[in-house]
């Protein structure tokens, strides 16, 4: 479309595509458009993990006037800044919401390789994460994203270095080697 939100685009056909339940950030969708000759534009969305394909045509009959399209391109310069400045705060979020769910597991998966100050110095940034995300402020969501990173990203490297340990104890030299 011609804004940056779904919301105020003008929606031209729906369809769904069954994903299989996966952990947020993982699934990747391809999608591609292809208008003909004819001016009907053909949409196709490809699951990559699955392969699952779907295809939808929308015909011109579905079309705008040419007063809606000029509206239309006047918004979306009108409008671009504004739509630009919620964009970037929606996409802060949603960094925002996976930080918070890896450091929730995180938090969950290993909480004997954490002191006490550790513990609670990364649940008190958790809840910082938590108000920013809530509020409209994207620098203030950003910084809160860092700082959560950073205090908890030995609490991630120790997670994998256990399981690294785990995996490598139940192989022999000779395997590890090949």
């Amino acid at each position: 479309g011609e804004r940056e939100m779904v919301r105020d685009n003008r929606g031209l056909a729906r369809f769904r595509l069954p994903i299989e339940p996966q952990p947020a950030g993982i699934p990747r969708i391809e999608v591609m458009f292809l208008i003909d000759a004819n001016g009907i534009l053909s949409v196709t969305a490809i699951d990559q993990v699955t392969g699952n394909e779907h295809t939808v045509e929308v015909k011109p009959s579905y079309g705008l006037t040419d007063e809606q399209v000029e509206q239309m391109l006047l918004d979306s310069f009108d409008y671009a800044e504004q739509d630009v400045t919620e964009r970037l705060l929606a996409e802060a979020r949603v960094e925002a919401d996976s930080m918070l769910l890896y450091v929730g597991k995180a938090l969950a998966d290993g909480p004997e390789l954490l002191n006490e100050s550790e513990r609670t110095s990364i649940v008190s940034l958790r809840t910082a994460l938590e108000n920013a995300r809530d509020a409209d402020d994207r620098q203030a969501i950003i910084e809160a994203v860092q700082r959560l990173d950073e205090e908890a990203r030995p609490l991630a490297e120790r997670i994998m270095n256990r399981s690294m340990r785990q995996l490598l104890s139940e192989k022999s030299v000779d395997e590890i080697e090949a």
